[in-house]
């Protein structure tokens, strides 16, 4: 078992026992009380635009450990906003990311910006779960997803009105990603498998989505350098989360990697 399915395996527990305390119909009702979401695609560059940052709030990762504990995600979502971050991503997994649907919801009331939900989503619970805590777009991760699980999720965040950024590592996930019909593609440069990180993985797949699909390049942007070579390869939206929780200043760095 790699630890990608360890991981999925716990979630699948996680949700079976919220869903026994709050039922699905209760979230149902709950959900059409919200606003409209926030567009994220809206917010994400197209081929040849500026750079955007999604900027993320996290306070560990289990392939870094702990980054900083005791982390305020509102005050870090602020700094974010006000250095002009075109969304904010939010761990809501507690055992390795140390995050909770609270930080969503606490951060959704402080900043007007998309919000991303990321989490090992692989049931329509989650969703419904994001929507009410105020996440405007979920992550859905491809090798963690059959084609038909793939296809449903996606299907079922657009009839709830949130975006969904479906994230691959390599050529044949980019594949099932568009055929499922991914609209915003996220190349993460980790290796969910081995956590090595290879900023290659979306210099060679970026250049390779068709018209009408925006691409995001996540994990291993740390420094100004980094944005460039991406950069230089098409990628004008970047997903940055440990660079900026360990900055001192995140917001002169966010506004650095998006020069």
């Amino acid at each position: 078992m790699t630890v990608l399915d360890g991981i999925m395996a716990r979630k699948a527990d996680e949700v079976a026992a919220r869903r026994a305390a709050r039922p699905d119909r209760e979230l149902e009702a709950a959900c059409r009380e919200r606003p409209p979401a926030r567009d994220l695609a809206a917010a994400l560059s197209a081929p040849g635009g500026p750079v955007r940052v999604i900027a993320e709030v996290k306070r560990a990762s289990p392939s870094a450990g702990a980054i900083a504990a005791g982390l305020d995600a509102v005050e870090q979502a602020r700094r974010y906003a006000a250095a002009g971050a075109a969304a904010i991503s939010v761990l809501t997994d507690g055992p390795g990311f140390g995050g909770s649907l609270d930080d969503l919801a606490a951060v959704r009331a402080a900043v007007p910006i998309p919000l991303l939900r990321k989490d090992f989503v692989l049931d329509r619970y989650q969703l419904l779960e994001a929507r009410l805590a105020g996440g405007d777009a979920v992550l859905l991760i491809v090798a963690a997803l059959p084609d038909e699980a793939l296809r449903r999720l996606l299907e079922d965040a657009a009839a709830l009105g949130l975006a969904a950024l479906v994230e691959v590592h390599e050529e044949r996930e980019l594949e099932r990603a568009l055929a499922a019909g991914a609209r915003l593609v996220g190349v993460n440069n980790r290796d969910l498998r081995t956590f090595a990180v290879d900023l290659a993985q979306s210099e060679r797949l970026l250049p390779r989505l068709p018209p009408g699909v925006k691409g995001v390049a996540e994990s291993g942007v740390r420094t100004a350098a980094d944005a460039r070579r991406l950069r230089a390869a098409g990628a004008v939206n970047l997903l940055v989360g440990e660079a900026l929780v360990r900055a001192a200043d995140p917001g002169a760095l966010l506004r650095e990697l998006a020069s």
